[in-house]
């Protein structure tokens, strides 16, 4: 079994994720609903549930986002439509944008 590898995060990573946590936690809290109820909803468990109101950085980003939707934390400061509308921008932009990055090889200087 290979070794595990210790990831380190930056403070900001940590520190936006404890806030992510803690709006889901409230929100939650506001909505007289228990971790069960709620972890049964987004389908996970209340484990999993529990991690991501602790701000865990190793929870699946998908279960994040939909806990977080499902008692109304907005992650974006924004409405579906305009939310839609960044979203295909971003596709458009990316779409002119090289498919791969590559750095440039040194020249070799065969000249003798």
């Amino acid at each position: 079994m290979p070794k595990s590898i210790k990831r380190t995060y930056s403070r900001y990573s940590r520190d936006a994720t404890a806030l992510l946590g803690g709006l889901i936690r409230a929100a939650r809290k506001e909505r007289k609903l228990t971790a069960q109820e709620l972890a049964d909803r987004a389908g996970i468990s209340r484990g999993l549930l529990q991690r991501i109101e602790k701000g865990d950085l190793k929870c699946e980003i998908g279960a994040v986002f939909e806990v977080a939707t499902l008692v109304g934390v907005r992650l974006f400061d924004s409405d579906e439509p305009t939310l839609a509308r960044h979203l295909g921008q971003t596709r458009d932009k990316l779409a002119l944008l090289p498919k791969s990055v590559r750095k440039k090889r040194a020249t070799v200087q065969d000249d003798f």
